[in-house]
This record gives C-alpha cells, sequence and structure tokens, in this order.
C-alpha cells in the first residue's frame, strides 16, 4: 500500500462508523464446486477476525444435499473456539436451528424472498408459505436469547419476474421484522439496483414504519454498482454492510448473479470517506490473497489485484 492512501475525505451527513457484515465463508464458499476443506475454512474465519472484522458469518446449516460446500458445519463451528468476532449462521428451518443451537451458536438468520419465483427456486415454498416456516424458527431463537437476522433476497429485481415493485417488497420485509428478525438485510441478488432505486426502497421502508438502524444491505456487483449503491444507503443512513472478501460468491439459485460486493473495495471507498471499519486493510488483503491461492485463482476485488498486483 501506498503510505497515506486513500486519502481521507469526509462527506458530510455519511455515519462514522460502518458495522461490516462478512459473508465469504458462508455466502462467499457455498458457490465453489471444488469441497474447501473444513481446516482452511476455519483459518479463513480466524484470518478475517484478526484483520478487525467483527461480524463473520460462518456457515449455513442447510441440508448437505443442496449446498454440498457447507455440509461440514458441525465440524467447522468447534474449530472456530476463541474467535473475536460475531459468528451468526444461516439456519432455514426448525431441523438447521435445532442443529446450530446444539453447537453453542449465538446469532442465526433466516432467508427469505421478496419474489414467489424465487421463493420456490429456492425454498420450494411460496413466500407466505416460507414466512409461516420461518415463524417458529424465529420465536424459538429468539426465546432461547438468540439474535435473528432476516435476509430478503431479489429486493430489487428478479431473473424471472423482471422489476419488482417497492410495495410488494415493503409487504415482506415488514413481514419479517414483524417476525420478530432484529435487522434485516435487503438484498440486490443479481445485481441489478441502482442507485435511485435504492434510496426509493429505503424511503419506502421508512414509510411503512421500519426504522433505518434495522437495516443492512447486500448487494452484487454484476453491473458494478455495488459500491455507487451502497454510498446511496450510507448516506440514508445505513451503517451495515454486507460484503465479501475477496469478493467471493454469488447465488446457487439465481444463474445471473456474480460476486458479492468485494470487502476490501468496500472497505476503501469507507477508508476514503473517513468512515471507521476498524479493519486492517493490509491484513484483509493478505487473507483474500491467501483464500485465492487455494480456490486456484486470482480474486475479482479491484482493491486486492491493485494492492498484491495479482493478475486478473
Amino acid at each position: 500500500m501506498i503510505s497515506g492512501l486513500p486519502m481521507a475525505v469526509p462527506e458530510p451527513g455519511l455515519p462514522a462508523r460502518v458495522r461490516i457484515h462478512e459473508v465469504g465463508p458462508r455466502d462467499g464458499l457455498q458457490n465453489e464446486k471444488a469441497i474447501v476443506p473444513v481446516e482452511v475454512k476455519a483459518e479463513f474465519i480466524r484470518r478475517l477476525a484478526a484483520a478487525g472484522l467483527g461480524t463473520v458469518e460462518a456457515t449455513s446449516f442447510v441440508h448437505p444435499k443442496w449446498v454440498p460446500q457447507l455440509a461440514d458445519a458441525e465440524q467447522l463451528l468447534p474449530l472456530l473456539d476463541g474467535v473475536p468476532a460475531r459468528l451468526p449462521v444461516l439456519v432455514p428451518n426448525a431441523r438447521g436451528l435445532e442443529r446450530a443451537l446444539a453447537l453453542g451458536a449465538r446469532e442465526v438468520a433466516v432467508f427469505g424472498s421478496a419474489t414467489e419465483s424465487f421463493a420456490k427456486a429456492n425454498l420450494n415454498r411460496t413466500v407466505d408459505e416460507s414466512l409461516e416456516m420461518f415463524a417458529p424458527v424465529v420465536a424459538e431463537a429468539r426465546g432461547a436469547g438468540l439474535a435473528v437476522r432476516g435476509y430478503l433476497s431479489m429486493c430489487f429485481g428478479d431473473p424471472w419476474e423482471g422489476a419488482v415493485p417497492l410495495e410488494q417488497v415493503v409487504r415482506t420485509a415488514r413481514r419479517l421484522l414483524d417476525l420478530g428478525c432484529d435487522e434485516l438485510s435487503l438484498g440486490d441478488t443479481i445485481g441489478v439496483a441502482t442507485p435511485g432505486h435504492v434510496t426509493a426502497l429505503l424511503t419506502a421502508l421508512n414509510g411503512a414504519g421500519v426504522e433505518t438502524g434495522r437495516l443492512a444491505v447486500h448487494f452484487h456487483d454484476t453491473y458494478g454498482q455495488a459500491l455507487a449503491n451502497t454510498l446511496a444507503a450510507l448516506r440514508h443512513g445505513v451503517t451495515t454492510v454486507d460484503a465479501s472478501a475477496g469478493g467471493l460468491g454469488g447465488c446457487p439459485y439465481a444463474k445471473s448473479a456474480t460476486g458479492n460486493l468485494a470487502t476490501e473495495d468496500l472497505v476503501w471507498m469507507l477508508h476514503g470517506l473517513g468512515i471507521d471499519t476498524g479493519v486492517d486493510l493490509g491484513l484483509l488483503t493478505a487473507t483474500s490473497v491467501w483464500m485465492a491461492e487455494h480456490l486456484g485463482r486470482p480474486s475479482p476485488s479491484r482493491t486486492v489485484r491493485a494492492l498484491s498486483h495479482q493478475e486478473p
């Protein structure tokens, strides 16, 4: 890194600090065809935490048939004892929650859809049926003292249905929060959002009584809009942003989805805006280079390539 870069030039009205919800070990790796050894996953998470990421989504307790890459959840969590970070896990149903609770998970997430097509593809249920499935899961998790995050996918567009009306997203988001989710992550699953759309959705959610402080954003960079969309969300007051180290990931049920917003690219922008993240960009970049070597290909993150001189 060149000393003093990026130069911090704050923009008035932006948050002083942003919490990055790191999804690389779960959302980033779930699409990898070659199985990553559990010891490598554990070391990946340890390195991310050492780089200053305070929230690292570790894995998913989904049935191994659907996401073989994450079939080792029971083996992974015991390897993470002592990791200095929040380690939420995805639980798709009551059985997933049961498995997570047995291993001492303290934070869980459920994954819903704003559209019927994706609910069918991802959960083999309608939107209503998926919310009915989540209700007892969220209630039991809350009863056990766990924090619960809700993911809402296809908030900005759907590969089968096209444009998704704002009111449709707001209605489903409100219902997920009403189940008892502490936080809701708004997903641009196929990366089609633009900044004005982001602002309009956040405004509509506020109009429906959803406080901005309960919202996070999760952007994919399919059309190169992820950072612009993130800046729009920051200007609206959002302070939690999902990202994936090295730009890993996509969605196994949405074939047009490319990688998540790269955590390094996000950190570079945030630090340039004078926003505190607690992340050491050098350590984070080294971690993504290390993982890229295990995966056998360079990181798609522009910042990782620039700082490590990786070839595209």
